[in-house]
């Protein structure tokens, strides 16, 4: 039962590790090196991870979709997505995407002459499932050691472990004032009525063995 309870409360929170890590802004220090639109197609299972902007994205097989290829400052590439969100989750309300991609272009630099710029997007990349994140931000940097400190993040997790510490104390409250009581009275009561059954049973035991007595 206890290898259960910790399976159970560790994947509970495996989940809302996951949820918030897809959905939280996080912040790349890269150079831009180009941009391209491709036509993707949009498959049920990944159709999850690609931006639904309005109601007739919902219902297309495939679309165009505009890309920002760069390179961190270790020379790994970044792919990412450029869609507007509209008023879907997550709550980005992204709908400045050709802005963006006009920003994006006007920033591509060489490695001989980088230019540094940091790109807030939200989502994951997968290889294999064509997975991109969508990027919702750019704005140039003094450097590749620049440090930006995720204020929202910060907020918004704080905000987040608040709640579930208050929550969690009017719980242990709740259950100390009026579940433990509940249970107490019920394991009073069986073993009352346990010990009325005994005692009955012993009774007829009694009265059974005068009977095999007399005989």
């Amino acid at each position: 039962m206890v290898y259960f309870k910790w399976a159970f409360w560790g994947t509970i929170w495996l989940i809302v590790a996951a949820f918030f890590h897809y959905t939280l802004p996080q912040h790349d220090i890269v150079r831009i090196v180009n941009t391209y639109e491709e036509r993707q197609d949009l498959s049920d299972w990944t159709r999850r991870f690609w931006s639904t902007p309005d109601d007739q994205s919902q219902t297309l097989e495939n679309r165009d979709v505009q890309f920002i290829q760069a390179v961190t400052p270790e020379g790994k590439a970044r792919v990412y997505r450029n869609e507007d969100t509209g008023w879907h989750w997550p709550p980005y309300f992204k709908f400045d995407t050709a802005n963006l991609y006009t920003e994006a272009n006007d920033a591509k630099s060489t490695k001989a002459q980088p230019e540094w710029y940091s790109i807030t997007h939200y989502g994951w990349r997968n290889e294999y499932l064509s997975i991109f994140p969508n990027a919702v931000a750019l704005k140039p940097v003094a450097g590749p050691d620049a440090t930006i400190i995720p204020w929202l993040n910060i907020v918004i997790l704080t905000l987040f472990f608040a709640l579930v510490w208050a929550l969690w104390v009017r719980w242990r409250r709740f259950r100390r004032n009026r579940i433990d009581p509940m249970l107490e009275g019920f394991e009073d009561s069986y073993d009352a009525a346990s010990d009325a059954v005994a005692d009955r049973r012993g009774r007829i035991g009694r009265w059974l063995g005068s009977w095999k007595s007399k005989k």
